[in-house]
């Protein structure tokens, strides 16, 4: 294989809504630049960068996957991306290694939610992005229409280069607006075309699509504005330089068109890629810590100075161990090499590099600074680490996980997947740091969460075919708490005589309710010696542990103080078992005049969707309990925010997905504790008594 300079890399993620058809774009790409020797189909299972058995068996990218091929002495690598907002959390994570996103937009229904959210991805990254309104040749398919929805989200910047020529089943070629040719393509899947003059249909709307253009390559740079007003026009050659300086400074974002699946238009964007796109020394700086002055600062890519990688990727693969996908940042990487992980403070040794075609590896002696690679085994890596010389002393930014959305108690199959169940998930939180896993300490319940439904299912379905584990998924009990609203002045009194010794305690308390999340407050005021001093923390472990066991329905009571003002001993018989007793018996009669209620978690809810779905969505959340906080507008994509009891979330994702036909997408997390309505109460009392009962029985 042989090694690039960073001159002549191009680094691309392709990303975009789900079903856009990434996938293909990305095979056709490959196939017409003779990377593989068939055009693969995502409906056939055979695409270089969907190998993996669920991607294949749903027909979705899960995970971002690695290609490259050859154009023109240029080294394009390809990052086939996820469009799920399951899985969209990878495709954030991936775009560091690249200095282009090329935004696939579907011509029937334009740009989708995940469109807008890999384009502020890009935009985070600062990230130059190039357009291709792919599915040409589908039923209903429209340029005008998909341009007019990128513009309207995008700006006016977003300028067609190509105008197809023909749509549906009609789509047959391209005009080039640069270089003012149009392209017709075989009717073969070869990708070849036949360059030929603009055809009469479509002459007038392009002479004045051109004009459009060239007035925004000029506006993007003075010096070809002075020459646009004294030569009237600019030559194909300012053209073109001044496109290539537009799409880097972020100001002009150009539209192409095709049709992957019939390998239409593949050729013309690799030559766009290859002559307009910027190579990872052209790349805007990238956020690092220094470790010496413990600051933040900026770093450009550069072929000089020391290697340094940033693992921007992690698989973990049963039989070949960890596979770390590396961005090289700086100097050149080479292997059979110890470098320093400054993330970790150790030293790790690498081994071969390799270079992926899908799942495809072929060794490398070296990676210089632009370029991606993998490495196989490394010990500690893992995404978000930087691998450098030991003169580096920095580490890279890594990109910041939101919590996960949703989560489902787990329980394992049989006894013997139990021991293997917390192993096998740590290897998955390699591969997809945006999982979570986490036993709660109040329902014991072991929680696996994720960015929706199908993430977690997906996890799941991991669990079993890689590692062998099965487990059963549940909706998580909810953590219900308890607490009380009215005060108490009690005594408990624990006094038993039998054969020898007796037991003896006996307190005085008074109960009052807290503010949210204040805990349990214990205060001492025996005056005295009513109560020897080492027997007042007795009292209090009682009342500590009666507590946690609850009162109505067997959820921890929280948010209520407790004085101990009064009490008596026995000289012989007292003990601390005794006061223990004595205490959580004083809690008992205390919650019985403390008029106790049940408390339950609210979230603070955000949903992302289509306008006409928000009057919906508004609807189902007040039914839900939910209320609404407020709303924004982002392009077409409504932002509603509320706060809703976390029981009534509980099957919203599936209820989302079927409101907006998957084009929904929500986040939530933790906000308060609020009483729960009378009626509620007893029906969660009454389950919890009767589940506890089955129990004891």
């Amino acid at each position: 294989m042989k090694v690039f300079d960073s001159e002549s890399i191009r680094n691309v993620a392709v990303v975009g809504h789900g079903d856009a058809g990434k996938t293909s774009l990305v095979s056709a790409l490959l196939y017409s630049a003779g990377a593989v020797n068939r055009l693969g189909r995502v409906e056939d299972g055979n695409t270089v960068t969907d190998y993996d058995e669920d991607e294949i068996e749903r027909k979705i990218t899960i995970n971002t996957s690695l290609a490259y091929l050859i154009w023109k002495d240029t080294k394009i690598n390809l990052l086939d991306t996820p469009g799920y907002g399951a899985f969209i959390l990878d495709t954030k994570a991936s775009m560091i290694a690249a200095e282009t996103a090329l935004v696939v937009v579907e011509a029937v229904s334009g740009v989708g939610v995940q469109t807008e959210n890999v384009w502020s991805f890009a935009e985070e990254f600062g990230l130059p992005r190039v357009l291709v309104v792919n599915k040409m040749d589908r039923d209903r398919a429209s340029f005008s229409r998909s341009l007019e929805s990128i513009q309207e989200l995008f700006g006016r910047t977003s300028v067609p280069v190509q105008l197809p020529i023909g749509e549906e089943k009609e789509f047959r070629g391209v005009v080039d607006l640069v270089r003012n040719k149009a392209y017709l393509f075989s009717t073969d899947p070869s990708g070849n075309f036949e360059e030929v003059d603009i055809p009469e249909e479509v002459r007038a709307v392009a002479a004045k699509s051109r004009d459009q253009l060239v007035e925004m390559i000029a506006e993007s740079d003075d010096a070809l504005m002075e020459k646009f007003f004294e030569q009237g026009g600019l030559s194909e050659a300012e053209l073109v330089t001044g496109l290539r300086k537009s799409i880097q400074s972020l100001k002009i974002f150009p539209v192409f068109c095709a049709s992957a699946t019939l390998n239409m238009g593949g050729k013309p964007l690799l030559d766009a890629i290859q002559a307009f796109l910027p190579g990872p020394l052209e790349r805007g700086p990238v956020q690092l810590r220094d470790l010496k002055t413990k600051q933040e600062r900026e770093f450009a890519i550069s072929k000089e100075g020391p290697a340094a990688a940033f693992v921007f990727k992690t698989l973990a693969d049963p039989f070949a161990g960890r596979i770390s996908m590396l961005k090289v940042f700086g100097g050149t990487l080479k292997s059979d090499t110890t470098y320093r992980n400054f993330s970790r403070d150790i030293d790790e040794r690498v081994g071969s590099l390799q270079i992926l075609q899908g799942k495809s590896h072929e060794a490398v002696s070296e990676v210089r600074a632009g370029d991606v690679c993998t490495v196989l085994k490394l010990k500690e890596a893992t995404t978000g680490d930087t691998l450098a010389d030991r003169s580096f002393a920095a580490a890279f930014r890594s990109v910041e996980f939101p919590e996960p959305a949703i989560s489902f108690a787990v329980e394992p199959k049989s006894r013997g997947d139990e021991d293997k169940i917390g192993g096998a998930i740590a290897r998955i939180i390699e591969e997809d740091p945006s999982i979570g896993f986490r036993r709660d300490p109040q329902t014991k319940e072991f929680l696996l969460s994720g960015t929706g439904q199908l993430h977690v299912e997906v996890a799941v379905a991991k669990l079993k075919k890689k590692y062998g584990v099965e487990v059963v998924l549940k909706p998580p009990k909810v953590p219900y708490r308890e607490t009380i609203t009215g005060t108490a002045d009690v005594q408990g009194r624990h006094k038993k005589q039998t054969g020898g010794h007796g037991q003896f305690g006996d307190c005085k308390i008074k109960m009052e309710p807290l503010p949210r999340d204040s805990g349990l407050q214990f205060e001492d005021a025996i005056f005295g010696g009513a109560i020897p001093r080492n027997y007042i923390p007795a009292v209090e472990k009682g009342i500590v542990e009666a507590a946690e066991k609850g009162f109505l329905a067997g959820f921890p009571v929280v948010d209520f103080k407790v004085i101990l003002y009064d009490g008596s001993y026995h000289e012989v018989d007292s003990s601390e078992l005794a006061f223990k007793i004595a205490g959580s018996l004083a809690f008992k009669k205390g919650m019985e005049m403390a008029k106790p209620v049940l408390l339950e978690p609210i979230m603070n809810v955000e949903v992302y969707a289509p306008e006409e779905d928000a009057g919906d969505l508004m609807g189902d959340l007040n039914s839900r309990r939910g209320r609404i906080q407020g709303m924004d507008s982002r392009g077409h994509v409504q932002i509603i925010r509320a706060q809703v009891p976390l029981s009534e979330m509980l099957n919203y994702s599936s209820a989302l997905t079927s409101m907006t036909g998957g084009r929904g997408s929500y986040h939530m997390e933790n906000s308060h504790y609020d009483i729960v309505p009378a009626h509620l109460a007893e029906r969660i009392i009454a389950e919890a008594r009767k589940e506890k009962e089955e129990k004891s029985a």
